[in-house]
């Protein structure tokens, strides 16, 4: 089976049981620290080893989680571990967080700048997404830097891109000039 199946099922599975426990907030803030913590190096190679047996990694997830997580949570990891898909941790949480926002109508969006953007231009922006209704009402904002862009800024969301950057309008004109439509040729 694929990876992709794989972490879509057990995401929904979680997502289902949560909303049926009327857990869904806290176990979202769980899976957001599951997908933090799972970058860990140290982590991913004890969930990936075939050495280290189910219950010592269970003990491992209780002594590092095991407080601070919901106890559907941490049943849900005991289940992962126990059916052998505990190296599919990043996945499946990358997969919650998208089934997630999906079920709570939650746009993400991208704003690539080439200079960071103040509060008020996010604010300001914001506004504007919201005004014209080609997203949804519950709206989150992640900008970045990418100095190449020289000038303005490129705003990406569900699966749709708008480049209004400096490099993009000049990689414009400099297609505009190859074509040369000015030159009669003889």
């Amino acid at each position: 089976m694929s990876v992709t199946r794989i972490a879509t099922r057990y995401a929904k599975s979680l997502i289902e049981l949560a909303v049926e426990q009327d857990k869904l907030a806290n176990v979202s803030t769980d899976v957001l620290a599951l997908a933090t913590a799972a970058t860990n190096r140290d982590l991913q190679l004890m969930l990936k080893s075939p050495i280290i047996s189910a219950d010592r990694k269970n003990a491992a997830l209780n002594a590092l989680f095991g407080k601070q997580m919901d106890s559907l949570t941490m049943a849900y990891l005991t289940l992962l571990v126990n059916k052998g898909r505990e190296a599919y941790l990043p996945e499946i949480a990358a997969e919650f967080v998208s089934q997630y926002k999906t079920l709570q109508k939650i746009t993400t969006v991208k704003v690539i700048s080439a200079a960071p953007l103040s509060e008020g231009v996010l604010a300001d922006l914001k506004s504007r997404l919201l005004k014209s209704g080609i997203t949804n009402p519950n709206l989150e904002i992640q900008s970045s830097i990418d100095p190449e862009l020289i000038g303005g800024f490129v705003l990406e969301f569900d699966n749709k891109r708008y480049d209004a950057s400096v490099a993009n309008k000049l990689a414009e004109l400099k297609s505009e000039f190859n074509k040369n439509l000015y030159i009669k040729e003889y």
